[in-house]
């Protein structure tokens, strides 16, 4: 058995097919399908069951799969430690984060990663919307801090770092927080609904919540949002420690709209598997780890309303 047996395996399971795993491990089908009859061969059962045109994993398969993907696991971490042990400090280390969530949990974080290596230059922008997916795909983000709306699990790791709610406010003189009760989506129409645009370009558009059929405005940040709300030209949804001293002073006030619920959404650390961390990289990432909490199982995602 070899680690190239079970990268091949891992990768016919990941991709549906022996071409489709031969295509991302730039090999020829014929050597991936060599690979998994070797392994077969010495594991005396059948992995997958070929009787249709995409092979499906036999029960055995799938046992052995779920022991594969441990070892892997424990393979990209030791390539990871190896990586960091021979490395330098990075000169620079780029962290994007996604505009919902508030940077307070993780300056205690970077300001003891940022004492213990000074020569590193630690880099914290702010994106919208899939902004921050963009800049770790693109390679402009070593770590990310997102919800995970659109990411492909398989290509990062992970660790939980708190949570978010997105409620739609209004300002309390606009005519939509004149009544209680439900705000029905055709009303919801003749209002000027205020939405962030997002920073990561058409393919990492995670726009949703947007009413159809009313007037819209477009603004680059939530500052501004807030700004236009507050100033009761529009609606749309905040998160909710943005504007904590406006609704406890009632600058703004909830506002319930049929199909537009408060939101709410786990956040993660996120980096990609495929890039190994160099020594800042890696003691950033374990001091994430410490002071990580547990995410509950049922995970939402976020509205731009």
């Amino acid at each position: 058995m070899t680690l190239d047996q079970l990268v091949a395996f891992d990768a016919i399971v990941a991709f549906g097919t022996f071409r489709a795993a031969a295509d991302r491990l730039n090999k020829a089908q014929s050597a991936v399908s060599h690979q998994i009859s070797k392994l077969e061969y010495e594991l005396g059962f059948e992995l997958f069951s070929r009787d249709a045109y995409r092979p499906s994993l036999t029960p055995e398969g799938e046992i052995f799969f779920r022991e594969t993907t441990r070892v892997l696991e424990s393979v990209h971490g030791l390539k990871a430690v190896a990586a960091g042990l021979r490395s330098e400090h990075e000169p620079m280390i780029s962290i994007a984060m996604t505009a919902t969530m508030s940077l307070d949990p993780f300056l205690s974080v970077l300001g003891e990663v940022g004492l213990a290596f000074p020569s590193t230059h630690i880099k914290v922008v702010t994106e919208m919307m899939g902004g921050p997916l963009a800049r770790l795909m693109d390679g402009e983000a070593d770590l990310i801090v997102a919800g995970l709306a659109g990411v492909s699990i398989d290509e990062v790791e992970t660790l939980p770092v708190g949570s978010i709610t997105i409620r739609p406010v209004v300002s309390p003189d606009f005519p939509a927080a004149q009544r209680s009760g439900v705000r029905s989506r055709r009303e919801m129409q003749t209002y000027t609904q205020v939405v962030v645009s997002g920073t990561g370009g058409p393919d990492y558009d995670q726009s949703r919540d947007l009413l159809s059929g009313g007037q819209r405005w477009t603004v680059s940040d939530f500052q501004a949002k807030k700004s236009i709300i507050k100033a009761g030209l529009g609606w749309g949804g905040i998160p909710e420690h943005l504007m904590e001293t406006e609704l406890a002073q009632r600058e703004l006030v909830p506002l319930a709209v049929e199909g537009f619920p408060p939101r709410h959404t786990e956040i993660f650390a996120i980096r990609r598997r495929d890039r190994p961390m160099g020594r800042v990289m890696s003691s950033l990432w374990k001091r994430i780890a410490e002071t990580s909490s547990p995410i509950p199982q049922d995970i939402h995602t976020s509205p731009t309303a």
